[in-house]
């Protein structure tokens, strides 16, 4: 048998499917900007080649600072086949098709009184994308296999459990995982309870340890302590308490302007139904329920206090985001290196020995868990 090559952390070479993001990638940038274990090349690729270029541009302008710890040269590259070549790790993070097809995805079925929240995992929504996302994840994997069969991959793209399912449908041998942040969130509730209830503002969401099943957008915990203690009985009376109104910490109202934040009442409904902590946002849990519980109305997601995430939203968003990158391409505004508490970066570093990390990850069942089919995408702790 013959040994297995580990990269060099200094000499890294990782492929970014969905290169011109203006999110992720800048996310990715200013995590690997703040690792001084690593270095390396990324190399760019979209089929939007002026955003990878500008996102190129905008990478290569760290080097020249100070303060970024970690050396990394951007390139953007032409063709899928120049970005995997050799590649030690592929990330791919892609809005398959674009905003006005998405559209069309989440509103069109409203004209039938179908509204969805988000309506890019399930439903009329979800089942369009995935249509539309699958063949693309047919060519990456096939050309993975071909350019880069030893590269660990990365998939944030949703229909996440779809994506990832489909990578080792192509590619058998592809060591590949999804990642998401929604358990986080739920971590972070966690801490915030105990915050309320033991006066401690200091527990991180990395101090909660959980036990994670289901599948991606519709993720549960079944365990859940802080320092060996359980924390299912406190989030029982928790979830009483604040069942009517909700819990929103110390931003009330929050949900309201902010398309993606909710007051927590589709989580606390679910526990009382199931008795697990559901490890999704709102948004996304309520897409997997009867949709007359949830979902019914743009009133009754208002009574559940989250909201439904216009397209339209998006599309503004998306041209704040356009002119933004033309601003840090061209100097005119500062690049700003934040931890994304993403935990992408981490888990390079710990695939290369560099640290323990255990986290959640969205992986086709291969055997791991009884009782369920294999080859069926699950959500699975991993160290």
């Amino acid at each position: 048998m013959s040994a297995v090559r580990m990269p060099n952390p200094q000499n890294l070479k990782i492929a970014y499917i969905g290169g011109g993001s203006r999110g992720w990638a800048w996310g990715l940038m200013s995590d690997l900007a703040m690792a001084e274990e690593l270095a390396g090349v990324v190399r760019l690729y979209d089929i939007d080649r002026e955003a990878a270029e500008k996102n190129a541009v905008i990478g290569n302008g760290l080097m020249k600072r100070t303060d970024v710890k970690g050396k990394w040269s951007y390139e953007a590259v032409p063709t899928l086949e120049q970005a995997l070549d050799g590649a030690d790790f592929v990330i791919i993070s892609i809005l398959p098709g674009t905003f006005e097809e998405m559209a069309s995805d989440v509103h069109l079925p409203e004209e039938y009184g179908i509204y969805q929240s988000v309506g890019d995992t399930v439903g009329p929504g979800g089942a369009v994308r995935a249509l539309r996302t699958i063949p693309m994840f047919v060519e990456f994997a096939e050309a993975i296999r071909r350019y880069a069969p030893e590269a660990w991959v990365i998939n944030y793209t949703n229909p996440m459990t779809l994506c990832t399912r489909t990578l080792y449908e192509v590619f058998p041998e592809i060591k590949a995982f999804g990642c998401c942040h929604e358990v986080f969130g739920t971590q972070k509730l966690l801490a915030q309870m105990l915050e309320e209830v033991e006066g401690d503002a200091r527990i991180q969401r990395s101090d909660i340890k959980v036990n994670v099943l289901g599948i991606n957008h519709f993720t549960w915990l079944d365990q859940a302590s802080y320092q060996d203690k359980d924390l299912l009985p406190l989030y029982r009376r928790f979830v009483e308490r604040h069942y009517d109104e909700g819990f929103e910490g110390s931003e009330k109202g929050h949900w309201l302007n902010n398309h993606f934040a909710s007051a927590q009442r589709v989580k606390f409904d679910l526990f009382r139904r199931y008795n697990l902590i559901a490890a999704a946002g709102d948004r996304h849990l309520a897409e997997f329920m009867p949709h007359s519980w949830y979902l019914e109305s743009p009133e009754k997601v208002q009574e559940w206090k989250f909201s439904l995430t216009s397209v339209d939203w998006r599309k503004r968003n998306q041209k704040e985001l356009i002119l933004k990158s033309n601003r840090l391409a061209n100097g005119e505004e500062d690049f700003v290196i934040n931890p994304t508490g993403e935990e992408g970066v981490e888990m390079i570093k710990a695939l290369l020995g560099l640290g323990e990390l255990v986290t959640n990850v969205n992986l086709p069942n291969l055997g791991q868990l009884d009782g369920i089919p294999c080859n069926a995408p699950h959500c699975q702790d991993t160290n």
